[in-house]
């Protein structure tokens, strides 16, 4: 099983992998392919993210039963914590109240 979340994509890359995934939620993508055509997938959404987010999780062989590879800006962060990828998140930078400008 495959999976891919996309924030903020362009409409083309969100087309593009329509014809080879089904969009079963705005952004959200699945299906079941080979190494080879996920690996093609990944550079298909490397190259037109854009300023967008991208997160391609799948089923492997691990400890977790899954793997996945992110791009773009985002609060959560893949941390290898012995061996086993790990979500951290960037703390958000407090909101300075109007009374203090």
């Amino acid at each position: 099983m495959l999976v891919i979340v996309l924030e903020n994509a362009p409409a083309r890359l969100r087309g593009r992998l329509a014809v080879w995934l089904l969009e079963v939620h705005a952004g959200v993508y699945i299906g079941d392919f080979s190494q080879k055509v996920r690996e093609m997938l990944w550079i298909t959404i490397v190259d037109g993210i854009e300023d967008g987010t991208a997160i391609m999780a799948w089923g492997t062989n691990n400890e977790a039963g899954y793997d996945f590879v992110t791009i773009g800006t985002n609060r959560r962060v893949p941390v290898d914590f012995a061996g086993v990828q790990l979500i951290s998140f960037i703390p958000q930078k407090p909101e300075q109240s109007k009374s203090e400008n």
